[in-house]
């Protein structure tokens, strides 16, 4: 009840954040590093709950590889066993001394060929039920790579905001006073304009014997640029209007808060709007430090050169 005291009274609580305000229903922070939310669902059916499509889009580029790989091989791995098991005598072109296993091998291939409808024509089916299963096959292997095709070309040409954000937020030296800050900066060969940036405080605190979640809008020194082509720090100044005045660094260590940024631009390349968000726990907001700065002129005065190494290079400040 005495850090609810502390809370600053001109501080605006924002009431459309989207969380709950019953602090004893939630686990673990609200928004995980990467802006996803820290949510697992339950209550209904696995199948029902995950959008494939989503998950084969947003997956890394190596599990994404790794799945289209297993599937190749798992799906002619299956058709080798169904055509061995009707009989190699219906695969015209194996030599009937070969072994078990040489026999395998050449089923396993020709059921490759005819997935990727290549057809070298080396062996060829005899009789109506394998010529029917190689038919089938040919037909589920277009339809598969067809929907390879269209995956592979959602996950290259899906709208990703390239930008990374600092790994922690500072409480640093500004004007008069202190400001809460966080930087960020394009990492690719991007062009971004019109960026707009928005900074919410969560912090869970006890109300009439009750955990509660107060969320307030913290202002920002600038919420929208014209371009975004160097490294952007995000500063709210720690004024009398702020929910975090009169802050000490004992609070960030023994209060339960976290602060979510949330950024929205227009990416030329994919000529549309992208937006990305991260959050920090008040165990993530070093207090009393200042960011090194990321850019300065090339040796011949001729461009700004960017140093994306230090996006997270800080230095401690007496405050």
């Amino acid at each position: 009840m005495a850090f609810l005291n502390k809370i600053n009274l001109h501080a605006v609580l924002d009431r459309n954040t989207g969380f709950g305000t019953n602090a004893n229903s939630y686990g673990g922070r609200f928004l995980n590093k990467n802006g996803t939310a820290n949510v697992e669902k339950k209550g209904m059916h696995y199948l029902h709950r995950i959008s494939w499509y989503h998950t084969m889009i947003d997956m890394p580029a190596w599990k994404f590889m790794l799945v289209i790989l297993t599937f190749y091989m798992g799906i002619n791995m299956f058709f080798a066993m169904v055509y061995f098991g009707i009989g190699i005598e219906h695969l015209d072109g194996i030599p009937v001394t070969d072994s078990n296993w040489a026999k395998f091998g050449q089923a396993y291939f020709f059921s490759a060929q005819t997935f990727t409808t290549v057809g070298y024509g080396h062996i060829s089916p005899v009789g109506f039920l394998t010529s029917l299963l190689a038919a089938a096959e040919a037909l589920i292997g277009l339809l598969s790579f067809a929907i390879a095709t269209g995956l592979f070309f959602g996950r290259f040409s899906k709208p990703t905001a390239f930008l990374k954000f600092s790994h922690n937020a500072l409480i640093a030296p500004y004007g008069d006073g202190t400001g809460l800050m966080v930087r960020l900066s394009p990492f690719k060969n991007t062009n971004f304009t019109d960026a707009e940036a928005k900074m919410t405080l969560g912090m869970s605190v006890e109300e009439n014997g009750v955990k509660v979640n107060k969320f307030y809008s913290l202002d920002l020194e600038l919420e929208k640029i014209n371009a975004l082509t160097l490294s952007w720090t995000l500063v709210h100044p720690i004024t009398e209007n702020s929910p975090l005045y009169q802050f000490t660094q004992e609070d960030f260590k023994s209060i339960v808060g976290e602060l979510f940024v949330y950024i929205k631009t227009f990416d030329d390349m994919f000529s549309n709007t992208v937006a990305t968000r991260t959050s920090y726990t008040f165990e993530e907001v070093v207090y009393g430090a200042k960011f090194v700065p990321m850019y300065q002129r090339s040796i011949d005065n001729s461009k700004t050169i960017l140093d994306l190494d230090k996006l997270n290079h800080y230095e401690m400040y007496q405050i």
